[in-house]
């Protein structure tokens, strides 16, 4: 499907009119009613110029009926979503129960929405993203991406939308499905496809903003590489690299010790220019091994010679202390509507209780209409340039263009 929209022409006000809801049960039929009440409501009968939703792995045998009786009832111009293990939506994050989130947008005059499903094989040539989506780079505003993990390239799609729209946000997750099966489905219009990738551009008057949290608190100096080898991290600041590991560890007082034991990772500055590093300013990657022999450490990730890298922590207190600081920046900011992409790692298994990322949306941006899913990857940026991350929470903040 290639939806083409211009929403000019059709009379309506200069803001983002949204509603989510959540429906929750065995019966698809009765779930997905309980969620379009609560998506559509907010739109005082109008129809969304897009409506999108994530369904259960439970209800894998019925997402095409979904669909069906999605864009039938709401009378949504475009359709988009994808599978979940557990889907998110208003301050509920359901991780044990069969459900249904959906978010439906009504855009402001002005905007444009482009979607296109984007098959495997696309992605094995270059693709010439403007022609393909019908929308000029400098017209786009912002990209959400929903895509199977198991089939797609997803960083050959990333690479390919950031050449083509240089500047321009992308955030989105990777499908998820039932425990322990590799094989999850993207939806387009009523259509259901175990495979590929759904790109929804934005222009115009609508517009997203990101906010990524990768849950991390940084530990001991900001340093410079001064040796590498790929992933290999040989030398920093002149020596070796698992030198400055153990210091940074030793001098930790003893409640930073205990959390960094098994949760220490390997920040990378986006800007080494900056005076000063704080959270949100690096590229969060596993550390993937150490040599105490050598004195290198194994990074899973591109460091480079002159880069800024510090050690970090994530846990329950790093990554809600993150979440909230990168929120925060964004509460003098208007938004409209929320779409939360949470690592599949985050939700109770992390916080030790459920609910976490939505209730803090909620407490620090207040009841804006909000849907998501737990995801098998995470994409959203870091300084410049998008990539796909674990552990994160990564959300797009929809609103009208200022």
């Amino acid at each position: 499907m290639g939806g083409v929209i211009s929403l000019g022409g059709d009379p309506r006000s200069r803001t983002v009119l949204a509603g989510s809801g959540l429906g929750v049960g065995d019966d698809w039929r009765v779930a997905l009613e309980a969620a379009l009440d609560g998506a559509l409501g907010p739109l005082m009968g109008h129809a969304p110029d897009l409506l999108v939703l994530f369904a259960g792995a439970a209800y894998d045998e019925s997402y095409g009926g979904i669909l069906a009786q999605a864009a039938a009832r709401s009378g949504a111009r475009e359709v988009v979503g994808c599978s979940a293990s557990g889907v998110i939506a208003g301050e509920r994050e359901l991780e044990d129960e069969p459900g249904v989130a959906v978010l439906a947008l009504r855009l402001p005059a002005g905007s444009l929405l482009r979607v296109q499903h984007v098959l495997p094989v696309d992605l094995e040539e270059p693709v010439d993203w403007p022609e393909r989506l019908g929308l000029a780079a400098n017209a786009c505003t912002g990209l959400i991406l929903l895509a199977d993990p198991f089939t797609t390239d997803v960083a050959a799609l990333i690479g390919g939308l950031e050449r083509d729209y240089p500047g321009a946000t992308i955030v989105g997750g990777m499908a998820t499905g039932a425990p322990g099966v590799q094989r999850t489905f993207v939806f387009y219009g009523r259509s259901v496809a175990a495979g590929g990738a759904v790109v929804i551009a934005l222009g115009g008057a609508a517009t997203l903003r990101p906010v990524v949290s990768q849950g991390c608190e940084p530990i001991g100096d900001a340093w410079t590489i001064t040796d590498v080898a790929g992933h290999i991290v040989k030398a920093i600041g002149g020596r070796p690299a698992y030198q400055v590991l153990a210091e940074t560890i030793q001098a930790l007082d003893t409640p930073h010790r205990q959390r960094a034991n098994g949760n220490l990772l390997v920040g990378l500055a986006m800007d080494e220019y900056r005076d000063e590093f704080k959270r949100g300013d690096f590229l969060i990657r596993n550390l993937m091994g150490v040599d105490r022999t050598s004195g290198a450490i194994a990074v899973a990730g591109e460091p480079r010679i002159g880069q800024t890298l510090q050690f970090q922590i994530r846990d329950s207190r790093a990554a809600d202390e993150e979440l909230r600081h990168m929120l925060t920046t964004e509460q003098s900011r208007p938004s409209a509507a929320v779409l939360l992409f949470a690592c599949n790692g985050r939700g109770t298994g992390l916080f030790g209780a459920p609910d976490h990322d939505a209730r803090t949306v909620r407490e620090l941006l207040g009841p804006l209409p909000l849907a998501g899913l737990f995801c098998n990857g995470e994409i959203g940026p870091v300084g410049a340039a998008t990539y796909i991350h674990g552990f994160t929470a990564s959300l797009a903040l929809i609103a009208a263009s200022s």
